[in-house]
């Protein structure tokens, strides 16, 4: 009997988890009578910048949609409306910062979020682990948990004809249960 009671004791102690996964995707077109992109909470120079409500940081909005859809609370224009004025050229990581607090409050942790950037311009090999470390740090979760590829569409349709830059993005939630 107390090794019964024992081994009952041992499985109360067990956390178990339910997993969630996400995906998100969005783009911006080009704003030439602007200059400089941020990706990723990362400013990056470059001759045009985004045509956007926010600052237009695709790389964020994609990861916050991907975030969003992992817990099932909905997609970042129900909670963030660009017909909204308070949005009117907000930091993007704000945004994603308000997303982490509310999965934290309904209890779920980020596991992992992978990301591609697709873009013909500028180059982004060089800001990549930037971006990740400004990811990982705003999800509180270690920057090897962030995959971060930049790709080209060669020059095929809006995005290889350089018009813009779009981003998906792949997420991982746990929650325990």
């Amino acid at each position: 009997m107390d090794d019964i009671l024992k081994r009952l004791e041992k499985l109360e102690n067990i956390t178990s988890f339910e997993y969630f996964t996400g995906i998100g995707f969005d783009s911006h077109k080009f704003d030439p009578s602007k200059m400089g992109i941020v990706l990723g909470g990362v400013n990056i120079p470059y001759e045009k910048g985004f045509y956007a409500h926010s600052d237009g940081d695709v790389f964020f909005h994609a990861v916050i949609d991907s975030l969003l859809g992992a817990s099932a609370m909905g997609d970042i224009g129900t909670l963030f409306p660009d017909t909204d004025p308070d949005y009117k050229g907000i930091s993007s990581a704000f945004l994603l910062e308000d997303v982490v607090k509310r999965l934290n409050l309904k209890g779920f942790q980020i596991v992992n979020i992978d990301t591609i950037i697709i873009a013909e311009e500028p180059k982004l090999y060089k800001y990549k682990r930037e971006i990740a470390q400004n990811t990982a740090l705003i999800c509180e979760i270690d920057e090897n948990h962030i995959g971060v590829k930049a790709k080209t569409n060669e020059k095929m349709g809006f995005l290889g004809r350089g018009e813009g830059i779009a981003v998906m993005s792949s997420a991982l939630l746990k929650k325990i249960i």
